[in-house]
C-alpha cells in the first residue's frame, strides 16, 4: 500500500500529480453486486483506491456508503492519528488548538477529536463557513480567514495563544497562526493546499521569520503521513465508526459528469466535509 502511494519524484508518500491526457486516480465504495470471487459475496460493500479493494465492515458505515471516504475512511483516520500521535493533546492543561482547512473532510474531524482529547478551546480557520461549524460540528469559535485581518481574529479568539496547529493550508495563513503559537507548541503539518500548484518542494519552504519562531519558541513542525501508522488503523476506524454515530457532514455531487467541477470546488474550499460524487443508488 505504501509503495503504490510513494511519489518517486519527491520521495514522499504522496501520489504523483494528475497528469494531462491520463487516468485519473482516486478512492471508491460501492456494493458487490455479482461475484465470481469466493471471498466477496454478493452485497458485501468494498472500497478501492485504483487496484486494490478491500471489505468493509457494513456497521462502520452505519449505512451511509460515502462514509467510507470520509469519517470512516482515509480522511478519518488522519485526523484521528494526526491528532493523538503528532498534536500532543493533554486533558487538564487548558490547551487552544487551530485548524485550518477546518471545514474540509480531515478539517473538521480533527476538530472534534481535539475537543474529544481535552483541549479547552478549537478555532476553526475556514472560508465563509463559519456559523455551520459552530452551530452543527460544536466548534467554539471560526474565523473566516478571507475576511478582516486574521492576526487580530486569531488574538481574539485565542486570548491565551496557540498550543496546538493542525495544517491544513500553508502559505500566510500558517505563518499568522504561528507567530502566535506558544513555547513547546506542535505543528501537525497534514496538508499545504494553498501551495499545491505552485513549482515548490514539499513541504514547501518557509518565510525565514516563521522559521525563527519555531526555533526560538521549540515548536515542533512535522509532516504527518497516516500511512506511517497502518498497525493503528483497525484500532483508529473502530473509535470513528462508533463517533460517526453524531453529526457526519459531507458535499454530494451527483454524475460522473460533474467529477471535475467537484474538485475544483474542492480546491478552493467549496465543500463542507469530504466531497463525493455519487454515480448511483
Amino acid at each position: 500500500w505504501r509503495s503504490l502511494c510513494m511519489n518517486d519524484d519527491t520521495g514522499a508518500d504522496f501520489l504523483l500529480p494528475w497528469r494531462l491526457e491520463e487516468c485519473v486516480d482516486g478512492g471508491g465504495v460501492g456494493v458487490v453486486e455479482a461475484s465470481k470471487n469466493q471471498a466477496l459475496s454478493v452485497g458485501a460493500i468494498v472500497t478501492s483506491f485504483n487496484c486494490l479493494l478491500q471489505e468493509v465492515d457494513p456497521e462502520m458505515a452505519d449505512g451511509h456508503l460515502s462514509y467510507v471516504l470520509g469519517a470512516v475512511g482515509m480522511p478519518g483516520l488522519t485526523a484521528l492519528l494526526g491528532v493523538r500521535e503528532k498534536g500532543h493533546v493533554t486533558p487538564g492543561t487548558h490547551q487552544t488548538m487551530v485548524i485550518s482547512g477546518a471545514a474540509g473532510a480531515c478539517g473538521r474531524i480533527a476538530g472534534q477529536i481535539g475537543r474529544l482529547g481535552g483541549c479547552e478551546r478549537v478555532v476553526a480557520l475556514v472560508v465563509g463557513k463559519c456559523q455551520t461549524l459552530v452551530t452543527e460540528l460544536g466548534f467554539p469559535a471560526g474565523i473566516n480567514y478571507k475576511k478582516g485581518d486574521i492576526s487580530s481574529a486569531l488574538r481574539e479568539h485565542c486570548p491565551t495563544g496557540i498550543d496546538v496547529y493542525f495544517d491544513n493550508v500553508g502559505g500566510p495563513i500558517s505563518d499568522a497562526v504561528i507567530s502566535q503559537m506558544n513555547p513547546g507548541g506542535h505543528v501537525i503539518l497534514c496538508g499545504q493546499i494553498s501551495q499545491y500548484n505552485k513549482d515548490l518542494p514539499y513541504p514547501p519552504p518557509l518565510s525565514v521569520d516563521t522559521q525563527e519562531t519555531l526555533r526560538h519558541k521549540n515548536i515542533t513542525r512535522e509532516r504527518f503521513v497516516v500511512l506511517n501508522y497502518m498497525e493503528k488503523h483497525e484500532e483508529g476506524l473502530m473509535h470513528l465508526s462508533h463517533w460517526v454515530k453524531t453529526t457526519v457532514l459531507e458535499t454530494v455531487v451527483n454524475g460522473l459528469e460533474n467529477m471535475g467541477e467537484a474538485f475544483c470546488s474542492m480546491m478552493t474550499g467549496g465543500n463542507i466535509g469530504k466531497q463525493v460524487v455519487k454515480i448511483s443508488d
